[in-house]
């Protein structure tokens, strides 16, 4: 997740206050996405198989990083 201004190849979603902005080709990738926040920050979760390894900035496994 970055901050980051809408160019005509993204999607825009607006849910509940917020302001998310997802790159179309990206999107198809990896949807369905779930966006959550937590105590420390945000959950995410995508279609996307990111295999054993998971996340290697943060060492999760399967689809989720919650980095």
């Amino acid at each position: 997740m970055a901050l980051d201004e809408p160019v005509d190849t993204d999607e825009v979603f607006e849910i509940d206050g917020f302001t998310f902005i997802v790159d179309k080709a990206f999107l198809e990738k990896a949807k369905p996405i779930k966006v959550d926040f937590h105590l420390y920050g945000f959950k995410l979760d995508c279609g996307m198989d990111f295999g054993a390894g998971g996340c290697s900035s943060c060492g999760t496994s399967g689809s989720s990083c919650g980095c």
